[in-house]
């Protein structure tokens, strides 16, 4: 055991370099792991429904991590669906995607990855044919899933990363 923690000392003098100089980038062909300088910022914007439990948004560096939103109807309390099925939802989960972004200096353009999750599969084609009103071209990256319990009893709730200069 001890020549293991004989070896395990003398292994960065005997390859030439310390970990903390690979780490910071001083040895030829290394990865820099860089150092963040504030852990994460809390977006809530106005007049969207918040529930108890998260964030609407945390920013941390330049990724925007949106938490899932549904089709919550803005400034109502206690939270409420809009009305109508599917369709209006999927409408109104976007508007309040929308709503978070603008409140992080982002725009749908900025992002870069949404899952999709569904209440009932079979309500994967209403909720495609609003999506693609929102990215008519050059779409984010997507996930559909489908599962229940859904927050308020939604048919869809839709999770978003966006990425900002």
């Amino acid at each position: 055991m001890t020549r293991s923690i004989l070896a395990a000392l003398l292994l960065p003098l005997l390859i030439g370099c310390s970990f903390e100089e690979r780490q910071r980038g001083e040895i030829e062909g290394t990865v820099v792991i860089p150092e963040m300088t504030s852990r994460k910022e809390i977006i809530q914007p106005e007049g969207v429904a918040r529930l108890p439990v998260f964030s609407s948004a945390v920013r941390s560096g330049n990724l925007i991590f949106l938490s899932g939103a549904i089709g919550a109807l803005p400034g109502v309390n206690p939270p409420q669906l809009v009305e109508g099925g599917v369709v209006p939802e999927t409408h109104q989960t976007m508007e309040n995607i929308i709503a978070v972004l603008d409140a992080a200096g982002a725009t749908l353009l900025d992002l870069i990855k949404c899952t999709v999750f569904l209440a009932d599969i079979s309500d994967y084609a209403a909720v495609n044919e609003v999506y693609v009103q929102y990215f008519p071209s050059d779409p984010p990256a997507r996930s559909a899933v489908a599962g229940s319990g859904l927050a308020l009893g939604a048919r869809v709730e839709i999770e978003c990363i966006a990425a900002v200069p």
